[in-house]
């Protein structure tokens, strides 16, 4: 396929310079500095995530047909293969609902005109100092037209997005704030207002990309190579390896890994995947066995929302963002750690009231139509993707797993499930998992590799990024349904 081998071309690309150019120790090829006089950049990561040894990905990658295909779509669509596509490489069901999806909000017919999309995906990014997805949409922004001083600040841009900056805000960290009173401002500012259609395409936007700020934190996504944090012109010191070797990825800077997950042998995590596994056996069992009831089942998820204020790592120092990200958002200070530190009340919102199903998915459709039938398609693909694996067990029914986690993330934004038993997350969810969940979910700029390896330690890398997918689309639920909620408010 013509257009496969351009989007692999497009990826090697920078990897394989040296072939090109030729090197003096290989002696082929000419002498770059003296001849051509241009300096070659060289990839700073290995590979696209800085928690993932490349080859694992790469070898997903090259052995699957549909993966062909889906880099195939995105390159025409992007021109550019990035590196959070090839880390949802693992999972080509759920990636193809992704890029239909994010194509479809970005460059399809909708209320909003490309620029504005854009700029608002910088926003959403900015919010969590991602600086990555802030990168990736400044390009693209001035690749539609947009205007080049809106990047100097956000009080630079039009006030009609300046306006949306409150919402992005409490969106981003305090989603249950949001009262129909945040939606009356943007609709009714006279000259700046939104429309009930415009706005409705700025909610999906700024979900979309606080949700994808943490799953480039969570999987530890690398910078691009064409931007700020992804290349240097300095010479490999690596001793052995020839430059052309280096450059093309031959090298084995990995081959000397770290065991950041403190060391622990090989048993110790062996005993945590069958302790788990009983676990969900013994839960079934009690399942079968008695139900509890409605009143211990809200008390147990009062308990559950309560604890999961207190959850934090202990590395939870305060991030302080750049200014070439701070300048897209106001008030830094803003976030959700202000509020689980004073111990505010977070409202219950009972799905049983309003959810996604029968109320966010129609509102959306009717409003900008077909994105609310994309939307459900990836919620449903991520909550009920499963490959009946759990580490080195097979035939395993994976969805009381799933389905703690999906509710935990749930719980932690005050959204309850009348039919759930909140006493199984504590059963199936330990506290090294948990400060990883709500690292990524409420604060993914503090995500650290130490995280993402002190949890599953058996798991592979795989079912560690299916884990993220779980928890950005439980995010971007729950941070609609607080949204969509405060329209219909509104609007009835």
């Amino acid at each position: 396929m013509r257009l496969a081998t351009a989007a692999n071309e497009a990826y090697t690309a920078p990897l394989a310079v040296s072939e090109l150019l030729g090197c003096k120790q290989c002696g082929g090829g000419p002498d770059h500095d003296e001849e051509l006089g241009i300096r070659i950049p060289r990839p700073l990561g290995q590979g696209p995530s800085r928690f993932i040894p490349e080859k694992e990905i790469l070898q997903v990658g090259s052995e699957d047909a549909q993966m062909h295909a889906l880099f195939a779509d995105s390159f025409a669509a992007l021109g550019r293969l990035d590196n959070i596509t090839l880390v949802m490489v693992f999972h080509p069901q759920y990636l193809e609902s992704f890029l239909k999806t994010q194509h479809y909000l970005l460059q399809m017919d909708g209320p909003l005109p490309l620029h504005y999309r854009h700029y608002i995906g910088i926003m959403a990014a900015a919010r969590h100092q991602c600086s990555y997805l802030v990168n990736l949409h400044v390009n693209d922004f001035l690749h539609v037209g947009g205007d080049p001083k809106w990047l100097n600040g956000l009080e630079n841009a039009p006030q009609k997005l300046q306006n949306l900056g409150e919402l992005n805000k409490v969106l981003a960290h305090r989603p249950w704030l949001i009262t129909k009173e945040h939606i009356e401002g943007l609709l009714k500012a006279e000259e700046h207002s939104w429309s009930l259609a415009e706005l409705v395409h700025a909610v999906v936007l700024l979900t979309h990309y606080h949700s994808l700020a943490s799953f480039t934190f969570g999987c530890g996504i690398s910078p691009e190579i064409h931007c700020d944090g992804g290349h240097t012109f300095r010479p490999p010191s690596v001793s052995n390896y020839c430059i052309c070797d280096i450059t093309n990825g031959n090298h084995s800077v990995d081959e000397m890994p770290v065991n950041s997950a403190e060391n622990v042998s090989v048993s110790d995590s062996f005993f945590e995947v069958e302790a788990l596994m009983e676990k969900m056996r013994q839960l079934q069992e009690c399942r079968d066995e008695e139900e509890a009831s409605q009143e211990e089942m809200a008390s147990r998820f009062e308990i559950e929302k309560r604890e999961s204020m207190f959850v934090f790592s202990s590395d939870d120092d305060e991030v302080t963002p750049a200014r070439d990200v701070s300048r897209h958002f106001e008030d830094t200070s803003y976030g959700y750690k202000d509020f689980s530190r004073h111990g505010m009340h977070v409202p219950t919102f009972r799905v049983q009231d309003y959810c996604w199903e029968d109320h966010g998915y129609s509102l959306v459709n009717r409003l900008y139509p077909d994105v609310g039938q994309l939307i459900d398609e990836k919620f449903h693909i991520a909550y009920n993707l499963t490959y009946n694996t759990m580490a080195m067990h097979k035939d395993v029914d994976t969805s009381m797993l799933r389905r703690a986690i999906w509710n935990y993330i749930h719980c932690m934004f005050g959204i309850r499930y009348d039919d759930y038993d909140y006493g199984e997350i504590n059963q199936l969810l330990d506290r090294s998992f948990k400060v990883y969940i709500k690292t990524v979910v409420c604060t993914p700029e503090k995500v650290t590799k130490r995280m993402y390896e002190s949890f599953w330690r058996q798991f592979k890398h795989s079912e560690k990024v299916h884990v993220n997918l779980l928890l950005i689309e439980a995010r971007m639920q729950a941070e609609l349904l607080y949204a969509l909620r405060a329209i219909t408010r509104y609007m009835t």
